[in-house]
């Protein structure tokens, strides 16, 4: 058994293997880490637009009457500003002071959000917010269920937008 069999793979590992790319250790995953080389990429995401499979994070659903209150509790941004659709980066801080991780908190719709996780801190994520959902809040960890891309660049909106060019 090699270090790579023990490795998770995101749902799109295979497809990344048929298009080439170059698969390397993370976080306990299989990742791409470059297709074309990494001065041709950089490149274009630059000055275009790039797509990176970010599908080795977490990502936790709270939903209920509850939700945003257990949000606005452990996290230290006001996530009462989120309308649906959208999104806020914060951290978890911890009782001295501290930061026990950083995450997107994303407001799906009333009372239903989803926080995405660094990988390597999934499971002390989970334990951090549970330890603090006091008032009974619906939490699902579907990290392993879901998959993220994120489209970065100076077109990366012109890209992910509908057109109705037909």
């Amino acid at each position: 058994m090699t270090t790579n069999d023990l490795l998770k793979q995101t749902a799109l590992t295979e497809l990344h293997t048929r298009l080439g790319a170059k698969m390397v250790p993370f976080a306990g995953y299989m990742m791409p880490v470059q297709y074309a080389g990494i001065n041709v990429e950089h490149d274009c995401v630059r000055n275009s637009v790039g797509i990176f499979d970010v599908s080795h994070m977490g990502e936790f659903i709270l939903k209920g009457e509850g939700a945003l209150d257990l949000i606005q509790r452990v996290t230290s941004n006001d996530a009462s500003k989120l309308g649906p659709g959208k999104a806020q980066y914060s951290c978890f801080p911890n009782e001295i002071g501290g930061i026990v991780d950083d995450l997107i908190v994303y407001a799906l719709e009333d009372g239903h959000y989803m926080l995405v996780v660094n990988a390597s801190n999934i499971e002390k994520d989970w334990n951090w917010i549970q330890k603090f959902n006091t008032g009974n809040v619906e939490m699902h960890d579907i990290s392993d269920k879901t998959s993220l891309l994120a489209v970065q660049g100076p077109n990366a909106l012109a890209t992910i937008q509908k057109t109705n060019n037909s």
